[in-house]
């Protein structure tokens, strides 16, 4: 779920997210200040990011700003000072400081949202004592290895309907061709969290989608597309021009009230069965939210943000996994042997099953090292001084941690662009435990971790069982962009050959 929750975690203003990678570097002799440390000029860093590599380019500027200034440089974009750090022994200091409550980039805009409406905040918007709370009494039910494992009855029957969707798709292609693989499991990912979250289907896997089901997959997509922009804007600009405003207000109506329309349906459902004195059964997690004794009001909040939050995350890990193994077809192989192995003529692997593959954790693994969902992450230390390296970080500054950048250091991982999930299986590695951390880190960690790896683990598994996952004789290399999250920066399409 952070597969649900990793959302906090992208949307630092983009030039929070981004400053400062451009320009000739500014060596100093003996740097410990901020006025010591290397960085292009504002000005020079606005051309690049918008007239010359773009912001879909951000992660490889990351690599660009390592290579131009060190592990360790700053930029400026109007009034906000990042500093950018692509070392993982020095993103481990930065974590290892960061306090009881763990503070990332302020989701402004988000929170403007909820004081507008009147709204609480979730797990994405809170901070301090009350996202402490929170964390507190979800982690009860979302990182305990057996209450995840009761997801695999759930999470298979969204999978049953992925293999159907996917036969379906390609049925309509000479070459058995799956077209957008990215967008089929985005439909794929924000079921299987409606499952999690409300134990109800919401028809993302059927034939014809539900219009209102449609217009929440819309809403996700514009408000992501607005919030940098109102992110960036001062408050004032939203009634000079308030298009962008008002597009991202409806587009949280609308999410807000699709959540809402779900939660009251099932708690209403639970009300009948306990005036009846009958057992409330279910996993779901909005079930086990409303025995906490929170407010409706907190609840709405929670689900709201939880249910838009890991969408993206499987989406990628999914699309970049098959189109991975279809371009190493020996990896798929030994993948497919493997599953076979473990789970024999069970046509439905559990979780215990997928437990004991270690090439399908390995490929996970990689992908996510690859193409980390969120290529960049931040954090504030609100109430001390850090030192990170040589230099002296003040309290309150925004550092953002290159997690692309170091994911791809060749100082680490031998070949870094290249796919090899064996990699993760030798025991002698001694990979820089920082170097590659896709759910983050301690406190602020992705709290969906374990969910999200067990639906993939089923998903792959299941896809490989009866598909073998080829090329298109007309396909190309797929890059990934930069979209607030990674994603591929065009479609891909792939075969579905039955196995």
């Amino acid at each position: 779920m952070s597969l649900f929750l990793k959302l906090a975690n992208r949307f630092p203003v983009c030039g929070r997210y981004v400053a400062g990678m451009l320009a000739k570097p500014v060596l100093a002799k003996s740097p410990t200040t901020l006025a010591d440390m290397p960085g292009p000029s504002a000005v020079r860093f606005a051309y690049d990011l918008f007239f010359n590599k773009g912001i879909s380019r951000l992660h490889e500027l990351q690599l660009e700003g390592k290579a131009k200034y060190g592990p360790v440089w700053k930029a400026r974009f109007g009034p906000i000072l990042t500093v950018h750090i692509a070392d993982p022994a020095l993103i481990e200091q930065v974590l290892r400081q960061e306090g009881q409550h763990p503070i990332r980039s302020d989701l402004s805009s988000w929170k403007d949202y909820r004081q507008h409406r009147g709204h609480a905040y979730g797990l994405l918007t809170a901070e301090g004592e009350e996202w402490q709370e929170l964390r507190s009494t979800l982690s009860k039910h979302m990182l305990k290895p057996k209450q995840v494992a009761a997801y695999d009855g759930v999470l298979n029957n969204v999978i049953t309907d992925l293999v159907l969707r996917l036969r379906q798709q390609r049925a309509s292609s000479s070459r058995l061709l799956v077209r957008d693989l990215a967008g089929e499991f985005y439909k794929f990912g924000l079921e299987g969290i409606s499952a999690v979250l409300f134990e109800t289907r919401i028809g993302c896997l059927k034939t014809d989608v539900p219009k209102e089901t449609e217009d929440f997959i819309q809403s996700i997509n514009t408000m992501f597309q607005m919030t940098l922009l109102t992110m960036a804007m001062p408050k004032f600009l939203h009634k000079i021009y308030p298009g962008p405003w008002q597009r991202f207000v409806a587009c949280w109506d609308y999410m807000f009230a699709f959540a809402k329309g779900h939660i009251d349906r099932r708690m209403v459902e639970v009300q009948h069965k306990l005036a009846r004195s009958q057992p409330v059964e279910g996993t779901y997690l909005t079930y086990f939210l409303s025995t906490q004794k929170l407010p409706m009001r907190a609840i709405y909040g929670n689900v709201t943000e939880l249910l838009l939050a890991g969408v993206d995350t499987i989406s990628s890990t999914m699309s970049w996994s098959l189109y991975e193994l279809a371009r190493h077809p020996d990896i798929q192989a030994a993948l497919h042997r493997e599953i076979r192995e473990t789970i024999g003529d069970k046509p439905i692997p559990s979780a215990a099953d997928v437990a004991k593959i270690p090439l399908l954790k390995a490929v996970v693994k990689e992908i996510l090292r690859l193409y980390p969902v969120i290529p960049g992450n931040a954090r504030v230390i609100p109430d001390k001084d850090i030192q990170i390296g040589e230099y002296i970080i003040p309290q309150n500054t925004l550092i953002t941690l290159c997690h692309y950048a170091t994911s791809r250091d060749k100082e680490v991982f031998p070949n870094p662009d290249s796919f090899q999930p064996m990699r993760w299986l030798h025991k002698d590695n001694n990979f820089h435990p920082y170097a590659s951390i896709p759910f983050g880190f301690g406190k602020r960690s992705c709290i969906g971790r374990r969910i999200a790896e067990l639906e993939v683990y089923l998903a792959l598994a299941r896809i490989l069982t009866n598909f073998d996952v080829r090329q298109d004789i007309k396909g190309s290399v797929v890059k990934p962009m930069t979209r607030t999250v990674l994603v591929p920066e065009q479609q891909i399409n792939l075969q579905f050959i039955d196995r």
